[in-house]
């Protein structure tokens, strides 16, 4: 399961979902997940090539298992950055948990505030809920077996980011948007070395703006 959400202002984040998109429809999502302070574990950039570390191969092996425990769901184009992943999740036949009638949560209210009464099993929350709870439990048997570097309170940082994959342009668009990712390492606004870059914790990931 999800660490504990103690942050008391997670209410106040500016909302990623879709209005008005059907969740309990079949779809294609593109999910974005960060570490906890953009600490640079799980590889390196090297000649324009990501170098995994163990953890950064821990990682992927863990997204390609997916479809494994997830009858009907399907990954596609997927890549492990240095402190973030991107990749892209089928989910036949539901998506996300509704609102109930009376509920004072509104879907544009803050980061997963549109699933109060928990995650539906086989959505795309409940998958990302066990695949950063798994990662984290190996990666804290790696540190302990292994020596891999430690991370302060959680390896990745609260939330996570996803698109509605609208249409198959859009598809074809992402697909190279992830594929090349790593030729704009440099540029990234996610890399802790590029000139300027000072996101908060839990900045998400605007696709309209990418390079």
């Amino acid at each position: 399961m999800l660490l504990p959400d103690d942050d008391v202002n997670v209410h106040y984040r500016r909302s990623i979902r879709l209005k008005g998109y059907d969740y309990a429809q079949a779809g294609a999502y593109f999910v974005t997940m960060c570490t906890q302070d953009r600490a640079c574990l799980l590889g390196d950039v090297v000649g324009e090539e990501v170098r995994l570390s163990d953890a950064g191969s821990m990682i992927q092996a863990v997204w390609e298992e997916i479809p494994d425990h997830y009858p009907g769901a399907e990954t596609d184009e997927f890549v492990v950055m240095p402190n973030h992943i991107h990749g892209i999740i089928a989910i036949p036949g539901r998506g996300e948990s509704c609102i109930r009638p009376g509920d004072s949560h509104q879907p544009d209210s803050g980061d997963h505030k549109d699933r109060p009464y928990g995650t539906m099993a086989g959505s795309l929350g409940r998958i990302i809920q066990a695949f950063k709870s798994t990662t984290t439990h190996e990666y804290v048997m790696g540190t302990r077996q292994c020596g891999w570097p430690t991370f302060r309170a959680r390896l990745w940082q609260r939330g996570y980011f996803e698109h509605v994959v609208r249409d198959d342009r859009d598809l074809e668009r992402i697909r190279e948007y992830i594929a090349t990712n790593p030729l704009r390492w440099a540029m990234d606004r996610e890399n802790p070395q590029r000139a300027g870059s000072s996101p908060a914790e839990g900045e998400m990931f605007d696709l309209d703006r990418a390079p």
